[in-house]
């Protein structure tokens, strides 16, 4: 019999890939929930129109299910320009999340998968010291809050039901139809201007979309994965300007990486207002995926210059139309 999953967010960059990749295999039987009727996530696949997701929200027969793997959130945003964005982050994040869980618990789902954030353990980590899956956790911005607080409530929710929960938590997710900042620097990177990341001698963790997509897919059925939170990354990190540099060389850019002090990028985006841009770019996040590997005999299938060459190569077709 295959494994019956609802998959939330289907719409979105990773419930998209989920829903095409689990799709294609006779292992799996889906359904996608969606916020609007007309979203179309994969032919063969039915969709449960849910509308807003919150505490109020009725998931009704779409929890006749084994698993659900829950991607939908409320997203880190930029630039709020909401009096009260913790607010709305609980309201999506933490109690639409833990209501969602409830039914699924009295419905009984086996397992929820819920993909939260590496923010969950903080913004940035020192030098050879990356964030463990098991470690205290500091979340410092009303996204990574809301997502710790929907861990804890389901964690003590395995506690007390039959059913199972995985908490995933991805670092920065990049691949084909990437967004945001990643789709920005590639538009740059492109531009074959001089960009000023010559000596941005930093280490970042990044998982690709593939990798990402498999390890959820295991956890949909591994034993080892019950009750646990796991790190995910290419477990290959690299700095802002190797990744520039990678990039440059995929676009088949003329860009010149400038090597210019970090201390003079700060100042100046403090100037324009951009301070937490530059730390993201010139500041160092890893992660130490062990427990993952170790505990579901998992590595990544995915190299960061496979993942990175997917990545570009759809960011330059999309980009002729």
């Amino acid at each position: 019999m295959p494994t019956k999953i609802l998959i939330t967010g289907a719409s979105g960059f990773l419930g998209r890939a989920l829903v095409g990749t689990l799709s294609g295999s006779n292992d799996y039987q889906l359904t996608a929930a969606v916020r609007a009727r007309q979203v179309d996530c994969a032919p063969s696949v039915p969709t449960f129109v849910v509308g807003n997701i919150d505490a109020r929200t009725d998931w009704g027969n779409a929890l006749d299910v084994d698993v659900v793997i829950h991607t939908a959130a409320r997203v880190h945003v930029m630039h709020e320009h909401v009096d009260d964005p913790m607010a709305l982050f609980r309201e999506v994040n933490t109690a639409g999340t833990l209501n969602l869980a409830t039914q699924a618990a009295k419905a009984g789902v086996r397992r929820f998968i819920f993909i939260s954030s590496i923010k969950v353990n903080g913004e940035s980590t020192l030098p050879g010291r990356p964030f463990l899956a098991d470690e205290p956790c500091a979340p410092c911005d009303p996204y990574g809050l809301s997502k710790y607080e929907a861990e804890q409530g389901l964690m003590e929710m395995a506690a007390s039901s039959q059913m199972e929960v995985v908490i995933i938590r991805p670092v920065l997710v990049y691949g084909p139809g990437v967004r945001a900042n990643f789709q920005q620097l590639m538009r740059i990177l492109r531009r074959g201007l001089p960009v000023p990341l010559g000596a941005v001698n930093n280490a970042r963790s990044l998982v690709s979309l593939d990798n990402l997509v498999d390890l959820i897919r295991v956890c949909a059925d591994h034993r080892a994965a019950a009750n646990q939170i796991f790190l995910v990354s290419d477990d290959q990190d690299v700095s802002t300007k190797e990744l520039a540099r990678r990039l440059v060389l995929l676009l088949r850019s003329k860009t010149w990486l400038v090597p210019f002090p970090d201390h003079l990028i700060f100042r100046f985006a403090k100037l324009v207002g951009r301070n937490s841009s530059a730390r993201r770019v010139l500041g160092s996040l890893q992660v130490d995926i062990s427990k993952t590997k170790q505990l579901l005999n998992w590595l990544p299938p995915v190299s960061l210059d496979e993942g990175l060459k997917r990545t570009v190569d759809h960011f330059m077709k999309m980009e002729k139309k």
